[in-house]
């Protein structure tokens, strides 16, 4: 019964095979946006955890502003100085290491080649504290950093895109206005969180970007590197109390400065990442009602040509329950048609998207399985009413129906 009931929902079907395409679009957009977006969400995720776990959970970010504030939004509180930096690295027996950090994006140039890269200011210690290897060449010594030199490591990416295959080691390149010797090649680090390269980088001395690039003396940022034996939450403490003394901050106000975790970033980003995939796929998941309503709309269309049909359907000895049934599977296979395109197709844009982006392919199979079903209630739901329809006409009616 079941099974000639099926293969009659597939006759009824591809009898106009435009209409019923045209019909379940509805239901493979909707399915293919929400597992295209949730892949890619949970890909989005999956990087991020990954990113901080390469740069170490022992690794603590001080910038300035009031905590909350977030990176990039320092007001009006003073940036660090070079002695700030120092007397992490000297005066705490939580900190193992601390180094300056500040970026600028420059045009990185090598004979006819150019790139447009970041150079990073920083020193020997940002290498120490975030396990940066140099493959090539050496660090920066310390008559470099304090003498402001022009000197500089390569990022991979830069490398490759200013050299090839030549070595760089003793050349000079041009950032910006600056020319640098070339004195070390650092390690692949690979693309980092959304796909950003975290190769595409010179690293220079501190103080030659602070005098060479941008003409200031501060430190917006410190990277901190807690001691074994120390917990994150240890070093944070006595990293505040400390700052509130060189900062000269009394016991009523509130600090200039925040000191991030790098767990608490990855669990902010992740909550961030997971609220924006939930929202975008509830939004995608609007379109599986509009297509449920045009298979609704179509199922009554099938059911006003198709009234003599049922009629004789009716009148040779079929019950109502049996109509209805018919419609029902025919809703219910046109809706699950749609779910399975649109799995495939969804699937299919998640993982090229994937791709393009540098984020890992994590395809969630309670997620299909569960789009899956969610199709096949659309085809339930939207075709009950049509087929209820059906079943309820009156055979001496339908056979008079022209």
């Amino acid at each position: 019964m079941i099974w000639e009931t099926f293969l009659l929902a597939l006759q009824a079907i591809f009898r106009n095979t435009l209409r019923s395409v045209l019909t379940v679009l509805g239901v493979v957009i909707g399915v293919a946006a929400v597992i295209a977006l949730v892949t890619l969400g949970q890909g989005s995720t999956a990087q991020v955890t990954s990113d901080v776990e390469s740069l170490g959970t022992s690794i603590l970010t001080l910038r300035p502003g009031a905590p909350g504030m977030g990176p990039g939004r320092s007001g009006s509180a003073p940036a660090f100085t070079l002695a700030d930096v120092d007397a992490l690295a000297d005066e705490l027996p939580s900190v193992a290491t601390a180094a300056p950090y500040g970026t600028q994006n420059v045009t990185a140039l090598y004979g006819s080649e150019t790139i447009t890269t970041q150079a990073v200011g920083t020193d020997s210690r940002y290498l120490d504290a975030t396990d940066w290897e140099i493959v090539a060449g050496r660090a920066f010594t310390s008559a470099e950093e304090s003498g402001a030199q022009s000197v500089c490591l390569l990022g991979n990416t830069v490398l490759e895109d200013l050299f090839g295959d030549a070595d760089p080691l003793d050349q000079r390149i041009r950032l910006g206005a600056l020319s640098c010797k070339v004195i070390g090649v650092l390690a692949e680090k690979g693309a980092g969180s959304f796909g950003m390269d975290q190769d595409s980088v010179v690293l220079i001395p501190m103080r030659t970007l602070q005098t060479r690039l941008i003409g200031s003396t501060g430190v917006n940022s410190i990277t901190v590197a807690v001691a074994d034996g120390y917990s994150t939450d240890t070093a944070t403490a006595e990293i505040e109390a400390l700052m509130r003394e060189r900062r000269s901050i009394s016991a009523t106000e509130t600090d200039n400065f925040n000191v991030m975790d790098m767990a608490q970033m990855a669990s902010m980003l992740t909550a961030v990442t997971s609220t924006l995939t939930g929202l975008l796929s509830a939004v995608a998941a609007v379109s599986l009602l509009v297509g449920g309503i045009g298979i609704m709309n179509i199922m009554l269309v099938s059911v006003t040509e198709r009234t003599r049909e049922i009629g004789i359907r009716l009148a040779v000895g079929a019950t109502a329950g049996q109509v209805m049934l018919q419609f029902l599977v025919e809703a219910v296979v046109l809706s699950i048609m749609g779910g399975v395109i649109g799995i495939a197709l969804g699937l299919a844009i998640a993982f090229f998207a994937s791709m393009q982006l540098g984020t890992p392919f994590v395809p969630s199979t309670v997620v299909v399985v569960g789009a899956f079903v969610f199709s096949g209630l659309v085809g339930v739901i939207f075709g009950y009413f049509p087929a209820r329809r059906a079943a309820r006409l009156d055979p001496i009616e339908a056979l008079r129906y022209q």
